[in-house]
């Protein structure tokens, strides 16, 4: 056996126990995924989508990258079932056109006012119940993780998906940058209690639960709080659509 084919057949055995010894990481990231999404969701899909993102991970990892193969796995894994989120759009169009609907009445009470859209004025114009409308404020809270790049004529109405820039373009990392600091500016923009919720689900990765444990409600409203936060955020960043 040659030196080179040695070291590829070490390199793959090295692989392969990397992979045994942390697939039980991928069903942990995958079921802590679980508690912030839709019970539609197939978790088996998830722990798929990660198991192909922790082989990848085996193959590219290089001892002296600087991190614990461990953290940089997460990273692969936690990507990869998110890119399988992304392929994925479990919501029905009627949610998509709904949560437009109220965004762009939002957009345009803003506009008019330069204050807050206030909820019974949104639900006035749009000629809804209090029901009705907070039923679309749960929807928008619980839609797939899309992209803020996502055009009004796709089915895709989501806020919060920045992080994907492999690919990108000198030009379009430019614009995905000023797009990130629209973002950061309009959830600064946001009321005290949205930042809140904002902040304890995207950033502290609490689930609607631990969030309502933290804010004194029930999970049911922090859901209506999450949508109203996400769609006052499409309201405001209309003009990165498109």
């Amino acid at each position: 056996m040659s030196v080179a084919s040695e070291y590829l057949q070490l390199s793959r055995e090295s692989a392969d126990e990397l992979v045994r010894r942390h697939a039980p990481l991928v069903r942990r990231i995958a079921y802590h995924l679980m508690g912030r999404l839709p019970a539609s969701v197939d978790v088996g899909d998830l722990i798929q989508a990660g198991m192909i993102g922790l082989l990848e991970a085996s193959r590219h990892f290089a001892l002296d990258r600087g991190a614990s193969f461990e953290t940089y796995a997460g990273i692969r894994i936690r990507g990869a079932m998110l890119d399988e989120l992304r392929r994925t759009d479990w919501t029905p169009r009627s949610v998509h056109r709904k949560t437009r609907e109220v965004a762009e009445v939002i957009r345009q009470i803003e506009t008019e006012t330069g204050a807050e859209a206030d909820d019974a004025e949104v639900m006035r114009r749009l000629g809804i119940s209090a029901e009705e409308y907070h039923q679309v404020l749960a929807d928008a809270a619980c839609v797939r993780l899309l992209s803020l790049t996502a055009s009004d004529d796709s089915e895709e109405s989501g806020v919060l998906d920045v992080a994907d820039e492999s690919g990108l373009s000198p030009h379009e990392n430019i614009e995905r940058d000023g797009m990130r600091d629209a973002l950061a500016e309009a959830i600064g923009g946001l009321p005290e209690r949205e930042q809140l919720v904002m902040s304890l689900y995207y950033e502290q990765e609490l689930n609607l639960k631990e969030i309502g444990a933290v804010l004194g409600v029930s999970e049911s409203r922090v859901c209506q709080i999450h949508g109203q936060a996400v769609i006052r955020l499409r309201s405001r960043l209309t003009g990165w659509r498109g």
